[in-house]
């Protein structure tokens, strides 16, 4: 019964920055593995800020956190209205894998 109780302790290095500002987002997948790119995109140009890679399963909980604590935010604060996109063709050097 004691290794219920065992907390787990996350360490977060040294080596990583602060945080970073994105307004792009863009997902790609393959069978095995989600893999998100963040961007933060000042037209002309934007600078990818961050690339995270995870499985389909740990990809479907963080949809699920998402979604959860947008739910929250919104009952808390009211309706989200969705901005518009920082790039209007969908396109700033960064081309679909698809």
């Amino acid at each position: 019964m004691a290794e219920q109780n065992q907390k787990n302790e996350v360490k977060i290095s040294d080596n990583i920055a602060g945080a970073e500002f994105a307004n792009l987002m863009q997902v790609f997948h393959s069978k095995e593995e989600f893999r998100l790119m963040f961007a933060h995109v000042f037209e002309p140009t934007g600078k990818v800020v961050s690339k995270v890679t995870t499985t389909p399963g740990h990809f479907k909980r963080i949809v699920r956190a998402l979604e959860e604590n947008l739910e929250k935010y919104e009952a808390q604060f009211g309706k989200i209205e969705e901005g518009q996109a920082p790039v209007q063709n969908g396109n700033i050097g960064f081309q679909s894998r698809e």
